[in-house]
């Protein structure tokens, strides 16, 4: 067993007794083929929920500062993790992350770029229609209904893959593309509240 799946198991594990998880659209995520999550975010929690719930391992883009944590060094690239610089335009992250979507792995990525703790769906980033339009890969839209509470339903629906190539024919801007993505994650929001 490598690190990435005894990291699921023990996160799994951890996670499952406190909170009542109740996934659902597993049937749409792709068997094969790069994937891009793109998922709403409300609690620092957020990225080992995706990361335990999606059928198939998921890489992260994660603020560099972690890599400096004596901890985290050795330990985050074993689990999928990947450094970028926030605020820049970190050149090295994009080029990585496209190269995974291109090779046919799984990335997650969380287009508000920080939690929004009220539960609602804020503005996304550019960034996700750039990986969307330039990453080949499967869009799957993904939405966190929480809250994060001790024995309280957690909620984790996978939508159904976003066709990316009339946008892609059109040659749709970043914006337009988020934009769409966001209105998918929407609809799962309002779709499945308790």
């Amino acid at each position: 067993m490598n690190m990435y799946q005894f990291a699921k198991n023990f996160v799994w594990i951890t996670l499952k007794p406190i909170y009542r998880f109740d996934v659902k659209g597993l049937e749409h995520f792709p068997k094969t083929g790069g994937v891009l999550i793109c998922s709403n975010h409300i609690d620092a929690l957020d990225p080992p929920v995706v990361g335990i719930t999606a059928p198939r391992p998921v890489h992260f883009m994660a603020k560099e500062e972690l890599f400096h944590m004596p901890i985290l060094k050795p330990l985050l690239p074993k689990i999928n993790a990947f450094p970028v610089k926030r605020g820049l335009s970190d050149r090295e992250a994009l080029r990585k992350a496209l190269a995974l979507l291109k090779n046919g792995d799984v990335m997650g990525l969380f287009p508000e770029g920080t939690r929004n703790t009220d539960g609602k769906l804020g503005k996304g980033f550019s960034g996700a229609g750039f990986f969307a339009l330039k990453g080949d890969a499967n869009v799957v839209p993904c939405a966190i209904i929480g809250p994060y509470k001790p024995l309280k339903r957690l909620k984790v629906v996978y939508g159904k893959p976003i066709d990316m190539q009339p946008y892609r024919d059109r040659k749709a801007t970043a914006e337009e593309v988020t934009t769409v993505i966001m209105n998918e994650i929407q609809k799962l929001l309002d779709q499945n509240k308790s």
